[in-house]
């Protein structure tokens, strides 16, 4: 295709009249998206931003976790009544009575 290019004028357009190829070959590459085209863009833009959002919630999570022991087994019977003993709340009378009534029914058991 041949441009017109007239001494100062700076004019650059096409020497003739545009056919129909050459709008054709411009547009050749067929931009236009269906339905489905918007959908499975939409759904994996959404897929996206739901792994980033996850992946920083999980991020954030695991860094700001603290290191707690954790809690062991409740005390037995016996060291509660030990405890109580060495608090003061029950007298040494009490505490061998109740530790013998401890005993006396045999090992605690597990519904």
């Amino acid at each position: 295709m041949m441009v017109n290019d007239q001494e100062g004028s700076g004019d650059r357009r096409p020497a003739g009249p545009i056919t129909g190829e050459a709008i054709v070959m411009m547009f050749w590459f067929d931009h236009d998206v269906s339905g489905w085209g918007w959908f499975a863009i939409s759904a994996g833009m959404i897929a996206f931003w739901a792994l980033i959002i996850a992946a920083a919630v999980l991020l954030l999570r695991t860094l700001s976790r603290t290191t707690e022991p954790r809690p062991g087994p409740p005390p037995s019977p016996e060291q509660l009544l030990a405890e109580r003993f060495a608090r003061g709340d029950i007298d040494e009378e009490d505490y061998r009575r109740r530790l013998a009534a401890l005993h006396a029914s045999g090992p605690p058991t597990r519904h």
